[in-house]
């Protein structure tokens, strides 16, 4: 077996295959997804009369498929309607999300949707954030998210931190904020340390049509495609701890009274 080609080649795209059994993100004990309906594992119910009806049941969320396949313990702090402006201002707190015996090892965070599309929220840009206190950002969607990435380093000042593109929907109407939104995450993954981007929009599929009628149950996923969304973050993080081996080397030491830095 040549083991350095199979694990690190370097002309290998980060879903070019979807792993089986442990990946590497099993490298993690305790992971954190943040988020909105869609990492929720949230079911759309539509009756009759057009009424729809919305539910998160987490235990179909895409965290959860990751955490089971791989035996870690994952937390969703996540809520169907999430953006980062509630996040920050009551819902984390409320629910005890920055409580430090919560503290992780890896947050993944997939918000956007309703802050950019449903809401229109102004996108902002890495000028937003003020580095010596989060509290000063400014009230955009950049200065939002990045308040949850300062206080989640406070808590956990060596974990990792994954951020998740918006797919590529085929819908022009979005484009431009797309974009936006996916420069703004390549940016915090360059100013904030251990931090990297899970590009869905550049290495995933089209959720276009067909996607949908396979994948979708009205205007959220199936079970079916909470299951591939997991499939696909799982492969992304293997193909970033692989291919970063000296970044995740002393990962079990993380949030442990273990001093490992001289």
């Amino acid at each position: 077996m040549d083991w350095n080609k199979y694990f690190y080649n370097e002309n290998e795209k980060p879903l070019d295959k979807l792993v089986e059994g442990y990946s590497r993100t099993s490298v993690f004990r305790k992971v954190a997804f943040v988020g909105d309906s869609l990492s929720s594992g949230e079911f759309e119910t539509l009756d009759p009369e057009g009424n729809r009806g919305y539910y998160d049941l987490y235990d179909y969320s895409w965290g959860q498929y990751i955490a089971r396949k791989n035996g870690f313990l994952a937390y969703n702090f996540s809520r169907g309607g999430m953006t980062a402006q509630e996040y920050m201002e009551s819902f984390a707190e409320a629910n005890c999300m920055w409580d430090k015996s919560k503290a992780c090892q890896a947050y993944v965070i997939a918000l956007g949707v309703n802050d950019l599309i449903n809401l229109n929220v102004e996108l902002g840009s890495i000028d937003d954030i003020d580095v010596a206190n989060y509290k000063n950002n400014k009230p955009t969607f950049a200065g939002y998210y990045a308040q949850i990435i300062q206080r989640y380093k406070e808590i956990a000042p060596d974990a990792k931190f994954f951020f998740v593109t918006f797919p590529n929907s085929g819908n022009p109407a979005i484009l431009e904020k797309t974009q936006g939104m996916i420069q703004l995450l390549y940016d915090f993954a360059e100013h904030f340390s251990n931090s990297y981007v899970i590009d869905l929009y550049k290495y995933g599929p089209v959720y276009d049509s067909e996607f949908e009628k396979k994948f979708y149950l009205h205007s959220h996923m199936n079970p079916s495609g909470y299951i591939l969304t997991a499939q696909m973050i799982d492969s992304y993080i293997d193909y970033i701890v692989r291919h970063n081996p000296k970044d995740f080397a002393e990962i079990g030491f993380v949030n442990t009274n273990i001093q490992y830095k001289f």
